[in-house]
């Protein structure tokens, strides 16, 4: 649950990283998520596979907001 909740927070900071000029926050986004994505795979780990949903849930949202958030910086030569 916590991960879901952490990888809602950072699609939500992921959104306002896309604005032009706040970009450079991407790389204090990218830490956060991926922070997000290890307490997901530790979710996995220690819950049965039948109510591990959640878990999965946040490392794929996670994982998202990464994906997303090194594209943008990729984009923007890493600054912008």
């Amino acid at each position: 649950m916590l991960s879901l909740l952490w990888g809602i927070v950072a699609l939500v900071w992921m959104v306002l990283a896309l604005l032009p000029v706040v970009g450079i926050t991407n790389w204090l986004l990218i830490p956060f998520a991926a922070l997000g994505a290890i307490l997901a795979a530790l979710g996995l780990l220690v819950t049965r596979r039948e109510r591990n949903a959640r878990a999965k849930a946040g490392l794929a949202v996670n994982l998202l907001v990464i994906v997303v958030a090194v594209w943008r910086l990729g984009l923007g030569g890493g600054l912008l």
